[in-house]
C-alpha cells in the first residue's frame, strides 16, 4: 500500500495555471503506475491523466489533452499535474491514485489520496 497526499489546488481565473503535486510514502513509489482523476459536484469521478513507472509514457483524457501535463520524479516520490489554460469546467476535486496494473482510465487503482480542490472562475 502507498499513502498519497495531494497539494497545489486553489482558486484561479480562467486561462490561468496551477500545478498539482502528489506526494507518496510507503511502498516503492517507482513501482506504481500513477494517475490523476477529478470529480466535479454532481458528476461522476473521471480520469484525467496517467503515467508509467518511468514517466516515459503518458495518457490524457481528450478534455485536457494539450493543456495538462503529467510528470513524476521518482527520486522525490512525487507526481505532478501541470494545468494550463484552465477553464471553468476544470473545476473539481482532483485525486491522485496508484495502480499495479496500468495507467489508463480503465485500470484498477488501488490507493487514493484525499483530493485537492481546484476552482476556476470565469
Amino acid at each position: 500500500q502507498v499513502q498519497l497526499v495531494e497539494s497545489g489546488g486553489g482558486l484561479v481565473q480562467a486561462g490561468g495555471s496551477l500545478r498539482l503535486s502528489c506526494a507518496a510514502s510507503g511502498r516503492t513509489f517507482s513501482r506504481y503506475y500513477m494517475g490523476w482523476f477529478r470529480q466535479a459536484p454532481g458528476k461522476e469521478r473521471e480520469f484525467v491523466s496517467g503515467i508509467s513507472w518511468s514517466g516515459t509514457s503518458t495518457y490524457y483524457a481528450d478534455s485536457v489533452k494539450g493543456r495538462f501535463t503529467i510528470s513524476r520524479d521518482n527520486t522525490k516520490n512525487t507526481m505532478y499535474l501541470q494545468m494550463n489554460s484552465l477553464k471553468p469546467e476544470d473545476t473539481a476535486v482532483y485525486y491522485c491514485a496508484a495502480s499495479n496494473s496500468g495507467y489508463g482510465p480503465h485500470n484498477n487503482y488501488d490507493d487514493w489520496g484525499q483530493g485537492t480542490q481546484v476552482t476556476v472562475s470565469a
